[in-house]
Formats: structure tokens, C-alpha cells, sequence
């Protein structure tokens, strides 16, 4: 895409790896004059080199103030990519109470505090799109926690696009399938093949893409970073409210 972007200002969630780097870096190359990243990993945003200004803010996203801080420092934005979240899995019967808000606590709480803030900072005509997942569509054993999350984002997206449309504002959610980032690393069942692999990572990622999708491949974080760029751009000026999936056909 040739999108310029000089003069935008942009908030990127989840910033210091995987989806969220990959963003940072789509919007940097794209000529974005500021960005504003937000991660629990400090020393990861710290590591980024942007040719561009960047206003770290290191912290957790279910933090109350550190939004309230966020919204009184960062100055107004063009564009917001609410995209932290965590993994997790268990069945319904064996999930603890405390393992299910985890993950609804990152993965929509947190979307909706960042959500809050963008929308009380950004200017009119901006655009917005949240992190959601095709496991918010699909049922699977062992998604409750995980799903519910990202189908409630998804819901969360198609109000907030309906509340900000008469600024002309565009809220869209990014529904991958697999995608290859280190988030993967924390679930119990992608530890077990990389030890059936005998360590190997590669294959063991191999092995579960060509077995999730009629494609046989996940994405990588820069081809969901593009595309969230397509639905932040001028190109997908007339689309808003809704999840464009992007699963290898998962769904099929």
C-alpha cells in the first residue's frame, strides 16, 4: 500500500512483540509522525527502533491508571490498535474462576479501558481496529474463556463503531486465525508438540498449520500488520462495524 500517513498519530496496544510490533513497524513505515505503544514488557518497548516519535507506556492494560495517565500525556490520535491479549485453555469442567478472569481481564477489560481512552482522544475521521480472533466465531474444545473474550470484543468493536460513526470515525476488528508469534508459546498444547518435535519449534508450527487450515499455513504478524493498515487506511474508508477474518479458510 502507499498509504502516507505524515502528521498521524497512532496507539498501538500489546506493542512490544508479535501482532502488535508488527503493527508499530507497518505504521512507522508508512510515515506515522508519533506513536504511542502501551505493553507489560517495558524493556520490550524500550528495545523498538521507530524512525519516529515514540511515547512508550509500559504497563497493564486492566490498569485503570495507567489509561487515566495515558489520557492525560499521550495528545491526540488519528489511529488506535487495541490488540494486547493473552492465551489460554481449558475445558469448562477443570477451568478455575480465577484462570477464566485472566483472561477476560486482558483480553476484554483491557480492550475496553484502551477502547475508552482512544475514543475520548481520537480526532474525527479517524479509525480504529481491535485485535479479535476467529476462535470468537468458531467453537472449540477448550476456548470458553478465550472465545468469549474475543466474541464479546468483536461485539464491543460493532458498538463503539456505531457510537463514533457521526464523527466519522471507523472501528473495525481483525479476526486472525493462526498466526505465528510467540503467544502461542504460552498454551500447554503447543509446548507439548514442540517437545514431541524434540524441541523444534518450526516443525512442531508446521505440523499445526497444516493440520488447522485447508491453506496449510498460519499468517505471519507483518501480513496481519498490513492488513490491519488496509482497515485503518483511506481504502476502507466506507467499511466499519465489522471482523474481516483472516484464518488460511479455518472456517470452511
Amino acid at each position: 500500500m502507499t498509504e502516507d500517513l505524515t502528521g498521524k498519530r497512532a496507539l498501538v496496544t500489546g506493542a512490544a512483540s508479535g501482532i502488535g510490533a508488527a503493527t508499530a513497524r507497518w505504521l512507522a513505515a508508512h510515515g506515522v509522525t508519533a506513536l504511542v505503544l502501551v505493553d507489560l514488557d517495558g524493556p520490550g518497548l524500550a528495545a523498538l527502533d521507530m524512525p519516529c516519535e515514540v511515547l512508550p507506556f509500559p504497563g497493564d492494560v486492566t490498569d485503570e491508571a495507567l489509561w487515566d495517565r495515558i489520557e492525560a500525556e499521550a495528545g491526540p490520535l488519528d489511529y488506535a490498535v487495541i490488540n494486547a491479549g493473552i492465551a489460554g485453555g481449558a475445558p469448562i469442567a477443570t477451568m478455575t474462576l480465577d484462570e477464566w478472569r485472566a483472561t477476560l481481564s486482558v483480553n476484554l477489560d483491557g480492550a475496553f479501558l484502551a477502547l475508552r481512552c482512544a475514543t475520548r482522544l481520537v480526532r474525527d475521521h479517524g479509525a480504529m481496529v481491535l485485535t479479535a480472533s476467529v476462535s470468537g466465531l468458531k467453537a472449540e474444545p477448550g476456548t470458553a474463556a478465550y472465545g468469549a473474550s474475543k466474541a464479546g470484543l468483536m461485539q464491543l468493536g460493532r458498538v463503539a463503531a456505531k457510537e463514533l460513526a457521526p464523527r466519522g470515525v471507523r472501528v473495525n476488528c481483525i479476526a486472525p486465525g493462526g498466526v505465528d508469534t510467540p503467544i502461542w508459546d504460552q498454551t500447554p498444547f503447543f509446548q507439548e508438540m514442540i517437545a514431541q518435535a524434540g524441541g523444534d519449534r518450526a516443525a512442531a508450527m508446521a505440523a499445526l498449520s497444516g493440520a488447522a487450515t485447508p491453506l496449510a499455513r498460519f499468517a505471519t504478524a507483518d501480513q496481519i500488520a498490513a492488513q490491519i493498515g488496509f482497515l485503518l487506511s483511506d481504502a476502507a474508508g466506507t467499511i466499519t462495524g465489522t471482523s474481516l477474518v483472516s484464518d488460511g479458510g479455518y472456517l470452511l
